[in-house]
């Protein structure tokens, strides 16, 4: 098998349909419209329904996507629809490389990106569909200097005082006599 049967094997391996279907369902739900009769990446590969979807989620957050010409000008829409991404607040480890998606190398990647954009949409306060788990906010405590100063009264529970770890009295550094 040459090399690069092997990396595809081993990017198709990734992949999982359950993800994938996932998705796919949120992205119909928030466009209002079926995906067409095609595999899955095939659909998102021009990057049109991808930039449809982040103007659902942030309008006009893609001002203009192109529909026509070859696939330099169709492959635009994967790269401006990955900025529009970031920007919303998808960080760059997450986001999908124009060639994952145009080429098929790495369709896995293109899904997690849209499920980090599906937390990242609940994070932002988009009420409509939802996609995975939400993410955890922040929960900052701000203490007083006397609550700090009533804190480190406080003797926690493995700062109590029991002769050193042997139990038998003696100090660490002494040998014991057998």
């Amino acid at each position: 098998m040459s090399l690069t049967a092997q990396v595809n094997a081993k990017m198709a391996g990734k992949r999982d349909p359950k993800l994938d279907k996932e998705a796919q369902e949120w992205i119909e739900a928030i466009l209002g419209e079926k995906f067409p009769a095609v595999p899955y990446e095939d659909a998102l590969k021009d990057g049109i329904i991808l930039c449809k979807l982040m103007n659902k989620l942030q309008p006009g957050a893609i001002p203009k996507i192109t529909t026509k010409g070859g696939g330099f000008a169709l492959r635009e829409n994967a790269a401006v629809f990955c900025n529009a991404a970031h920007k919303y607040g998808v960080p760059d480890n997450e986001l999908f490389q124009t060639v994952d998606l145009f080429e098929k190398k790495n369709i896995a990647q293109v899904t997690m990106t849209i499920h980090a954009l599906g937390r990242y949409a609940q994070k932002n306060g988009y009420q409509g569909p939802t996609l995975g788990v939400r993410l955890a906010e922040e929960n900052k405590r701000e203490f007083s200097e006397e609550q700090l100063r009533a804190g480190s009264a406080v003797i926690g529970l493995q700062a109590g005082y029991n002769k050193g770890a042997n139990q038998s009295g003696q100090s660490f550094g002494t040998s014991r006599h057998m």
